[in-house]
């Protein structure tokens, strides 16, 4: 049978994930991830499938930049569904010192207990690039 969290868990898994990629905590993320995770960047085009290409993609987003943070939170839970969207802002500290403002939502799939497709809609330039990306 499938696991369904409640809205206040899907909440805290939801934040559970950003604190692992604001504190560049590969481990942290992957405690939130199945192992096969599907993982978009809709607004770039960007498809990952599973830990080595999410890993990839956040080692090159944590060497790109002095720091990342994700925060102002508003969420939509649909515990029936396994289902949480989030909209919140982004400050990408760039290595100059320069910050930069963006506001994004995700929308998280479970299977589980841990999410199995993450979608992302971003504001602005591609911070997830990949390596043959402009």
């Amino acid at each position: 049978m499938e696991k369904v969290l409640q809205a206040k868990q899907l909440e805290d898994l939801v934040r559970q994930y950003f604190r692992g990629v604001d504190g560049e905590d590969l481990e942290g993320i992957f405690q939130t991830l199945n192992d096969d995770c599907d993982f978009t960047v809709e607004t770039h085009q960007i498809h990952l499938q599973g830990r080595d290409q999410i890993a990839t993609m956040f080692n090159r987003l944590w060497a790109n930049h002095e720091a990342v943070r994700h925060d102002r939170f508003n969420f939509v839970c649909d515990p029936e569904r396994n289902q949480v969207a989030v909209q919140f802002r982004v400050t990408n500290t760039l290595k100059t010192g320069q910050q930069v403002f963006k506001s994004n939502c995700n929308f998280f799939e479970l299977d589980d207990g841990k999410f199995c497709r993450v979608n992302v809609y971003m504001a602005g330039e591609n911070t997830l690039n990949l390596p043959d990306s402009d």
